[in-house]
């Protein structure tokens, strides 16, 4: 077994490596860019003109230190760049490392990416990886005790449908299930806050934050119990909808498994229904739903956080790498990939070890050779 899984960190590499050229290119293709965005910050308000870039002059600043050229020798190569000093545009693009080739910028990055040196934001004025750091602890929180709770109420519902298939209790349960599954999680969320966390009918919950302002100052105990105080509306909102799938699943499943030959020697040498149930059935039946446990997790952590953290106004990982696609801030776009690419493919590696304490009998090892 540690073989293969010396085998699986070794494609790791490759692998993440194909993600990022992928990406990369498709990126740089796609029109509106960072020099791009930093011209309709100088030409569009003011505000936009008057942030300040990691380490570099502001727009106003570049604006001016241009100006003493010819308006009207502007760059074409940009969308609104008519009437901007060619200095300027140079400048810009030096500031951003525009300045180079595509292909030496990507060496340049995958380089750097080597020793976890992800650069700075273009727009944030903060080093990637710390914008990382400091996101990536909430959308860990949602995603971890969403996959958890769907799990752990999922299963048991679905044994217990499969056992009493075409009852009033399966019957029932899959008529609430399926209207839970037409509910979007964002619509279940608001609904939530209008109920729980808003001045209309009980305000039992925080509106937004991972935890209250003053957390530091709580004991342990207290700290535990607000931050699943903040959580609680969150993590109900992403569950809702996930219910249903997994719980058919889970049943559909069962009843396959419950109706193959061994289960009725089982039954036919005298063992109980307990012990044919979780002794022989719940090890094979189980195999399918294990299996869905990483695309699960990288669902919610990936996909499924986004709309709940804008909800929210959770900070997450999820929500800034949304914004810095909109403002094609570059190194933050590819830093959240990388994170999220390395994540995903160490959870599949976990799926498949999770396969063999499931059932022994795999070994993914033997099947390498």
């Amino acid at each position: 077994m540690l073989a293969y899984i010396l085998r699986r960190l070794f494609l790791v590499v490759p692998t993440l490596f194909g993600i990022m050229v992928l990406n990369f290119f498709i990126v740089q293709a796609a029109p509106g860019g960072p020099v791009e965005q930093m011209i309709a910050r100088i030409e569009g308000t003011a505000v936009g003109a008057t942030e300040r870039f990691s380490g570099s002059s502001s727009g106003g600043e570049l604006m001016q230190r241009g100006s003493a050229n010819d308006a009207a020798g502007g760059s074409g190569a940009y969308r609104g760049a008519r009437g901007l000093p060619k200095e300027l545009i140079q400048r810009i693009e030096r500031m951003y490392g525009f300045d180079k080739p595509i292909g030496e910028r990507f060496l340049l990055m995958m380089k750097n990416f080597l020793v976890l040196d992800f650069g700075d934001s273009f727009f944030r004025n903060q080093r990637v990886v710390d914008l990382v750091i400091d996101k990536l602890p909430v959308s860990l929180s949602i995603g971890l005790w969403t996959t958890l709770l769907v799990y752990f109420v999922s299963i048991p519902i679905g044994i217990r449908k499969a056992v009493r298939d075409g009852s009033r209790f399966d019957i029932s349960t899959s008529a609430v299930l399926v209207v839970l599954n037409a509910i979007p999680g964002f619509l279940f969320a608001v609904l939530l806050i209008v109920v729980f966390a808003g001045s209309s009918y009980f305000k039992w919950f925080p509106l937004r934050g991972l935890v209250s302002d003053d957390w530091s100052s709580f004991g342990a105990v207290h700290k535990v119990l607000d931050y699943f105080w903040h959580m609680a509306l969150p993590i109900v909102a992403m569950t809702i909808g996930g219910f249903a799938s997994l719980t058919f699943l889970t049943k559909n499943s069962f009843v396959e498994e419950i109706g193959k030959q061994y289960v009725m020697t089982a039954r036919a040498k005298g063992l109980s229904e307990p012990r044919v149930l979780y002794g022989h059935v719940f090890r094979n039946a189980m195999m399918i739903v294990i299996a869905g446990i990483p695309s699960a997790f990288i669902h919610v952590l990936f996909a499924g956080s986004l709309i709940i953290e804008v909800i929210f106004s959770l900070d997450g990982l999820g929500l800034l790498a949304f914004e810095s696609a909109l403002n094609r801030d570059y190194p933050v776009m590819f830093g959240t990939l990388y994170v999220f690419g390395l994540i995903g493919l160490i959870m599949g590696i976990v799926g498949d070890l999770t396969y063999t304490v499931i059932d022994p009998r795999i070994d993914f090892e033997a099947r390498g050779r």
